[in-house]
């Protein structure tokens, strides 16, 4: 009896380190909760749609409004068991910007989204399966500058699917590419297709495969890289960085210049004609 007692002792002490074991696993999976805040326009609403698709660890959430406080992004995360925070804040229906979060402890990243081109404006013919990992190429520059590498490390950490994550297939059929070009890091996803894009066939085994591009389009600016989530002290600060509005007064104020310089020329036209006049012409009144 005492054997057997043993015996079933260590049955359960397996099983409970089977459980814990895979509840460790499941623990140190990343999961990446998605979250907009009021006032994103169409475009930037279906961006939102792409990016969830092509990411299958995400969780979306509804809109929330968390520009004052921005812990409430931390708590709903804690709250989705989430480790990873995507939030989008619109500003005056017309700038997009990204937040880039490891909650609840930091680092955290504010981009600038730049020129969007969504997968239904783009109508390319690529096509990948809805569910599946992709491979993450980064550019060679990202192994140079101290603020890139981090930017490479969380990048990697969001838009890396993990392996076994919820809603994901065990394959590889697209690429995301980050690339830095203008002090920007641009984004495209490429499918990896086995056809042959003339023909349509099959390709020889011993041959590389093509890449089609499927979409969505964005750049990301940095603006701003923090030590915690959501805030903090600052690690990196963009010195090349001009905010829409400051771009948009700019041209305001160029436009308003040529209006006050043209209205210069005018007044400076009037007062030449009223101190030249015109000599009287003597046979003006010749034939009346």
């Amino acid at each position: 009896m005492a054997t057997l007692y043993k015996t079933a002792q260590s049955e359960f002490m397996d099983v409970d380190d089977v459980l814990e074991e895979k509840e460790s696993r499941n623990r140190i999976k990343n999961r990446v909760l998605m979250v907009a805040s009021r006032g994103i326009t169409f475009r930037q609403r279906h961006l939102l749609n792409d990016l969830e698709a092509l990411l299958p660890h995400t969780k979306k959430e509804a809109k929330v409004e968390a520009k004052q406080d921005m812990e409430l992004l931390n708590e709903l995360a804690e709250i989705q068991n989430c480790n990873s925070v995507f939030y989008f804040e619109a500003r005056k229906h017309q700038d997009l910007f990204m937040w880039i979060s490891r909650a609840p402890s930091g680092p955290s990243v504010k981009f600038l989204v730049q020129n969007i081109h969504t997968m239904d404006e783009l109508k390319m013919t690529g096509n990948c399966l809805k569910g599946s990992r992709p491979v993450l190429s980064f550019d060679a520059t990202f192994d140079g500058e101290p603020y890139l590498q981090l930017l490479k490390e969380m990048l990697t950490q969001t838009f890396g699917v993990p392996k076994g994550a919820r809603k994901s297939k065990p394959f590889f059929d697209h690429v995301f590419t980050f690339s830095v070009v203008d002090n920007r890091i641009w984004f495209r996803n490429y499918q990896i297709s086995e056809k042959n894009a003339e023909t349509g066939g099959d390709v020889p085994k011993n041959t590389t495969p093509t890449l089609i591009e499927i979409g969505p389009r964005f750049v990301l600016n940095p603006i701003r890289i923090f030590e915690g989530s959501f805030g903090g002290p600052t690690l990196y600060e963009n010195p090349r960085y001009i905010s829409p509005n400051a771009v948009r007064a700019a041209v305001k104020a160029q436009g308003s210049a040529k209006y006050a310089r043209r209205v210069a020329e005018a007044q400076e036209r009037e007062a030449r004609a009223h101190a030249e006049p015109m000599p009287v012409d003597p046979l003006k009144n010749v034939f009346d």
